[in-house]
């Protein structure tokens, strides 16, 4: 397997492999998406459906949410194991995006790890 850093660079600099480029930018959308979606879905359809008694929001961003979720977690496992990363640290950034604004802290500190070593 490939180093997701080219050993050509400087390390001030490191310069990703377009596999591990290609897998981040995979994730940063994906994690935007679950994450803008997730507070939609507690903010809007929840609110929606147990206070003002209207459950359509929440049958059509719920269903979604999940799908997409699913999606994410395929992403973040895409880059975990192409960066090698370990085991509870795949899990630390698949859970992020169950908790609310933690995928958009998730995805800035992964990028700026990836990106700024």
């Amino acid at each position: 397997m490939t180093s997701p850093v080219d050993p050509a660079t400087s390390a001030a600099s490191p310069t990703i492999t377009p596999a591990v480029r290609g897998a981040l930018t995979r994730y940063r959308i994906i994690a935007y998406i679950v994450g803008v979606m997730l507070l939609v879905l507690l903010f809007v359809a929840m609110p929606l459906k147990y206070l003002g008694d209207n459950p359509a929001a929440m049958n059509v961003v719920g269903p979604l949410h999940g799908f997409l979720y699913v999606v994410y977690l395929l992403g973040a496992f895409d880059l975990a194991r192409r960066v090698r990363w370990s085991l509870g640290r795949m899990i630390l950034v698949a859970l992020a995006g169950t908790i609310p604004f933690l995928s958009f802290y998730a995805e800035r500190k992964v990028t700026h790890e990836l990106t700024q070593h």
